[in-house]
C-alpha cells in the first residue's frame, strides 16, 4: 500500500492513476491521515442494467386483498 499526501498527490496525479489501474493500492491522505483510496471502476455487466427483468415478475390480481383466513387479525 502506497500511502501520498494530496499536496504530492496534485503533481503526480497521472502516475499514481496509472498504479491504481495496474492493481497497486493508493492511498491518499492529508497530514498522513488516509482519506480515500484510487481504485479502477469496474465496468458494469449489460445483465445488471435497472429493469432487467421486466416481465419476469408477476403480481396477482388479488395482491392487496386479505386472505380469508386473515380476516379475524384485521
Amino acid at each position: 500500500m502506497r500511502t501520498i499526501n494530496l499536496y504530492d498527490a496534485k503533481t503526480h496525479l497521472s502516475a499514481l492513476v496509472s498504479e491504481a489501474l495496474q492493481g497497486a493500492e493508493v492511498v491518499l491522505a492529508r497530514s498522513g491521515k488516509p482519506l480515500v483510496r484510487l481504485v479502477p471502476v469496474e465496468e458494469r455487466k449489460p445483465g445488471d442494467a435497472f429493469g432487467m427483468d421486466r416481465g419476469l415478475v408477476k403480481i396477482a390480481p388479488d395482491f392487496d386483498q386479505t386472505p380469508a383466513d386473515f380476516v379475524d387479525y384485521t
